[in-house]
């Protein structure tokens, strides 16, 4: 079933705007947040078990609280890079409700000392970016922005910076660098962000959905928000479901809810005369589920690591018998290999050497052998790299081809050139 909580009122077009936003309730958190310790806020925030929502899924009030104790200046930044195929939530809250994000951002700000923040959007998201930046213009012209807000004596400047298009971006230190203007590549960590972040200053990341979260847990309380969801995955969240479901779309849920309920409820089931046959859970990074895995998993964050995937964005992509894996497999291996940055040898070689061997499987230019090479290569990626996306490629790799290696293989024995002379040395 369906939880309107943050979505509550997406259907309005006047929600987008600050008049229908504050005839809807907008901006009345803010003056009770205003009023609150700092402190009280990180808090509420942890008792409220809000995760990050943008893949990870780390406490956020933890994360918080690594921020050192210090005066240097603090920046908050929102992740809204949104790059992970199947996912396309963060556009929909940006679009539909962009104050609801500004009014988490400011909350969050000042839980945290920051008086300077930016939204980074991804660079092919022109309207999300247009509709943000007008939202940011009347919040400062209603004075929720700017010098002494509310006259609380807390000053808080926001700023758009935009992506150029790239996937590596979406990790944090990734977008930490392409912020500083440098070349948009991970940083190796320690230091974290919390400690040394953009202009190697104290730096908090959070996701769209996150950030807006914060509103609706200091609105209600960290009991109200906790009463949604499990007791480690807290709350609501935003699913992107795609793929061969008659309603496809981004639906608000508890999580901990099945993923049985979602696609053959909420979404209407397959298309007439179709079979389930695979469902990737949270995005092209995480691993694939079988049918039977799919039908008995429930989606938290616990659930699905237990399941050997992970919850990730959020983006639940629906797979029926009228796909092919082999396609799906040399697709994503495409997209990691086009969307490395390049920096570390494993991920850089490691994606190209997948995205080759998944081409000549898809060509029959392959043998049986190479379903095993591409095993053997996606294991030797994982944990070597200094971001994940090396992971992010290998991880999906290996459940598709160990979980459906017999359609590997009648693909191989189906369309095999019966020359012999391409190997892989």
């Amino acid at each position: 079933m369906e939880i309107k909580l943050l979505t509550e009122h997406y259907s309005k077009n006047e929600f987008q705007g600050l008049d229908g936003y504050k005839k809807n309730g907008g901006y009345a958190v803010l003056p009770k947040a205003l009023k609150m310790e700092p402190k009280a806020i990180i808090e509420e925030v942890k008792a409220s078990g809000l995760r990050g929502r943008g893949g990870a899924g780390f406490p956020t009030g933890m994360k918080w609280s690594f921020l050192p104790a210090n005066n240097e200046p603090r920046y908050l930044l929102c992740n809204a890079d949104e790059g992970e195929p199947g996912t396309f939530k963060d556009r929909l809250m940006m679009e539909r409700a962009p104050h609801q994000l500004i009014e988490g951002m400011i909350i969050s700000a000042f839980a945290i000392g920051s008086k300077k923040s930016y939204i980074y959007i991804r660079g092919e998201y022109d309207y999300s970016k247009a509709v943000v930046k007008k939202a940011i213009d009347e919040a400062y012209k209603a004075g929720f922005l700017g010098k002494n807000i509310l006259g609380s004596g807390f000053d808080h400047d926001m700023d758009i910076y935009s992506g150029a298009g790239a996937y590596i971006c979406g990790e944090e230190t990734g977008m930490i660098s392409s912020l500083e203007g440098l070349k948009g590549q991970p940083k190796l960590k320690p230091p974290f962000p919390a400690v040394q972040g953009y202009l190697r200053k104290p730096t908090i990341v959070n996701n769209v959905e996150t950030l807006a979260a914060v509103k609706y847990i200091i609105r209600d309380g960290a009991a109200a928000y906790k009463k949604h969801g499990t007791e480690k995955s807290a709350g609501t969240k935003l699913f992107s479901v795609s793929g061969n479901v008659v309603k496809p779309g981004n639906f608000e849920v508890p999580l901990g809810i099945s993923l049985k309920d979602i696609i053959f409820n909420i979404c209407g089931g397959l298309k007439p005369g179709r079979k389930l046959k695979a469902v990737i859970p949270g995005g092209s990074s995480a691993p694939v589920l079988t049918e039977a895995e799919a039908m008995k998993v429930t989606m938290d964050y616990e659930a699905l690591a237990q399941m050997g995937s992970m919850l990730g964005s959020g983006a639940i992509i629906v797979i029926d018998d009228s796909n092919s894996m082999v396609d799906i497999l040399q697709t994503t291996m495409h997209f990691y290999h086009h969307e490395s940055c390049g920096q570390c040898t494993p991920c850089r070689e490691g994606t190209g050497w997948l995205s080759k061997i998944m081409h000549d499987i898809l060509d029959g230019h392959a043998e049986v052998k190479d379903i095993d090479l591409a095993i053997k290569i996606s294991q030797q990626m994982m944990g070597k790299t200094i971001c994940a996306l090396s992971d992010a490629a290998a991880m999906p790799a290996i459940s598709f081809l160990q979980k459906f290696r017999s359609e590997f293989e009648q693909h191989l024995a189906k369309t095999s050139h019966k020359s012999g002379d391409h190997h892989h040395a």
